[in-house]
């Protein structure tokens, strides 16, 4: 049973390695480690290639967190193993792929699209917030990176208050305290950024 879990963040990993800013920049000339952020995620695609390209991406990264969930699942569901956990071990390998790509010499994404596909196909109403948490934050102060901050803060309070009482076990809960940690350590450039006053903002 240990090596199933094993399997699923293996594979997550490896669907999470797939970076689509690299496949969708490369071909065009476009370097994302060497312009605007130097991040290979959709909000840099976004800022240097456009709407069109940014918003593929990051429909592209979202849906590596989704299918890492629903494959593995499908494919361990007749092992006799805990899907729950089939499913933490996915999207924590899917993020780690995104975060740190085997095929870009693990450097990579900050993992907030890929987090938000995985946690569609596991735990929508914990999504929902912070999606709704993201949206303020974005809209209030046109920073990415401070709303994908407070998003990844959301995570384990939603998480306690939607499943505690119905004492559902602690998986989630470890879960999504583990995402918000990596989400914020990927984040830790604009932290810096936002304290001395000069993170991008988009305008509107």
């Amino acid at each position: 049973m240990g090596m199933s879990y094993f399997w699923a963040a293996f594979i997550g990993y490896l669907i999470g390695s797939i970076n689509f800013g690299i496949l969708v920049s490369a071909p065009r000339g476009v370097d994302l480690f060497s312009v605007g952020s130097g991040n290979p995620g959709a909000t840099n695609v976004k800022r240097i290639m456009g709407s069109f390209w940014g918003n593929t991406v990051f429909i592209l990264d979202c849906a590596k967190g989704f299918l890492s969930v629903l494959l593995t699942q499908y494919l361990f569901q007749l092992e006799g193993v805990d899907l729950n956990w089939i499913a933490v071990f996915s999207i924590a390998g899917a993020i780690l792929g995104h975060s740190f790509s085997v095929f870009l010499k693990f450097r990579g994404g900050k993992g907030v699209a890929t987090t938000m596909g995985g946690l569609l196909a596991f735990m929508p109403l914990v999504l929902a917030v912070g999606v709704g948490v993201w949206l303020l934050l974005f809209f209030c102060t046109r920073v990415v990176a401070l709303a994908s901050i407070c998003f990844a803060l959301s995570l384990p309070v939603s998480v306690y208050f939607f499943y505690a009482a119905a004492q559902i076990d602690d998986i989630r809960f470890i879960l999504c305290a583990v995402l918000a940690v990596l989400i914020i350590f990927r984040h830790h450039g604009n932290i810096r950024r936002l304290v001395e006053g000069n993170e991008s903002r988009f305008s509107k």
